[in-house]
């Protein structure tokens, strides 16, 4: 390519994703590299940190090939929290904890759980977890840091997060900067732990080029500001490997089990919070199944693990059973990694599509339960992330929604959120409103009144499986 280009990567939780796009927003070129999840136990969730957080996106840039005179500005997103023990030069030296991990839960000495059932629901303590479990564990380590610092040293040798990474680790946080007497108890030292900068600013330069260098910041975030879910009704749900439900509100609410934040348009709130019926849950379904992937794409490109994108459904509306999705616990609405997946109904006359359209339904009741405690009354699914490829998937969120399913243009949304924050640090962009001029829908799929039908009775029941709340 020639001109001038910003490249988002993301880091996910199955693959590096990275994009590079022109200054009217135009993907011009992408690349994904994978890299195994490593899930020990039920309660364990780690990366290989060296290969998935610093190996994989060096890889990612090189292959979207950029010239370095025409690269403006990079920013690194991912999922949060994480964190991993570096050496000197900043090499991953212990495994990359994710979120969820059981070892964020527990305490070094005391064995105290200081996240659970009975906690907030917006409450992550992972990060101080992860550190108190890093120091015990790695005690000699020269950082500890989370994959988007490991990622932003690679590429510029400073590591940086943004504020809005930060803030994940509020309870080691004083006025928006580490708090020093907390490290003190710990037994860290600020130079340990990652650079903050505020969200949308340059941490540095990329090595070898004059682009700027944004500081970390998270995936959800990037993938929220470029999709067009800004109007009240509008329901963001990214279909990562982690589920993301943010439904659009105009006041802030209170609901158990759901989350509120600030929107980044004014007066404007999101509802909803992560849950693990994402790809995580769908993929391990179809690789139980063995479902073939379909000749058919949704869009041409598609590489993405789980990517079978056959159009339309098979079988017959009333033959599905009923999946429970907590094959690891779940997060929002139930906060509760004890909780265990069913499935429901099942008889010998059915066969691999029913049960995957079951798989692909569950997501779909997660979002619909998320909206009913939240009080939202939904108009529409702005549906991003790798999961939009599968279009039977999508048919399944609309027909037990009973929503339209808009499917935004880029399915990377993180990486392309991204690749605006990059033009935010490069100084070609003022401010976030900008990047609604990016957000593009490439395809609505409606839902079907026979097969929405169906799902409502199916929804009763996922209901009555799953603990009340």
């Amino acid at each position: 390519m020639s001109g001038s280009a910003t490249v988002g990567v993301d880091i996910g939780t199955t693959s590096v994703k990275a994009v590079a796009v022109d200054e009217q927003g135009v993907v011009v070129a992408r690349a994904r590299v994978p890299h195994r999840l490593i899930t020990l136990a039920p309660d364990l969730l780690e990366h290989d940190a060296g290969r998935a957080w610093r190996r994989g996106p060096l890889q990612a840039l090189e292959k979207v090939r950029v010239a370095a005179a025409d690269l403006r500005g990079l920013c690194v997103c991912s999922m949060v929290p994480s964190l991993t023990a570096v050496d000197a030069r900043g090499r991953p030296r212990s495994p990359g904890l994710l979120y969820g991990d059981a070892r964020g839960r527990l305490a070094r000495d005391t064995g105290t759980e200081v996240g659970g059932p009975d906690a907030a629901p917006d409450v992550m303590p992972d990060s101080e977890g992860f550190l108190r479990w890093a120091v015990a564990n790695h005690p000699e380590a020269r950082g500890y840091w989370p994959a988007q610092a490991v990622a932003n040293h690679a590429f510029g040798g400073v590591p940086a997060i943004d504020s809005g990474v930060a803030m994940m680790s509020a309870s080691l946080l004083h006025a928006g900067q580490w708090d020093r007497a907390k490290l003190d108890d710990l037994g860290v030292r600020e130079d340990q732990l990652p650079v903050i900068v505020n969200m949308g600013e340059r941490a540095g330069t990329v090595t070898g080029t004059e682009a700027a260098l944004a500081g970390g910041t998270i995936d959800a975030f990037c993938d929220q500001v470029v999709s067009g879910a800004d109007s009240p009704g509008d329901v963001l749900v990214i279909c990562g490997a982690t589920l993301i439900v943010w439904a659009v509100v105009e006041g802030w609410t209170d609901a158990p089990g759901v989350w509120t934040v600030p929107h980044t348009v004014p007066d404007r709130f999101l509802v909803g919070g992560p849950s693990n019926a994402g790809a995580l849950f769908v993929d391990w379904v179809r690789s139980l199944l063995r479902a073939p992937k379909r000749a058919t794409r949704a869009r041409p490109g598609d590489d993405a693990p789980g990517a079978g994108a056959e159009e339309g459904r098979r079988g017959h509306p009333g033959r599905v059973p009923v999946w429970t999705p907590y094959v690891r616990g779940e997060r929002a609405p139930y906060n509760d990694p004890t909780l265990r997946s069913q499935l429901q109904g099942l008889d010998i006359t059915h066969d691999a599509e029913s049960l995957q359209r079951a798989a692909h339904e569950a997501t779909g009741f997660v979002v619909r339960h998320l909206l009913e405690l939240g009080g939202v009354d939904g108009r529409r699914i702005v549906a991003s992330g790798g999961g939009t490829r599968s279009i039977p998937w999508m048919q399944a969120v609309a027909d037990a929604t009973g929503l339209p399913v808009d499917i935004v243009a880029v399915p990377e949304g993180a990486a392309y959120g991204a690749a605006y924050m990059a033009r935010m640090a490069a100084g070609l962009e003022s401010s976030l409103d900008g990047a609604r001029r990016w957000a593009r829908v490439g395809r609505t799929v409606e839902p079907d009144r026979q097969w929405q039908e169906a799902a409502d009775e199916r929804y009763a029941r996922f209901r009555e499986l799953g603990p009340t709340r």
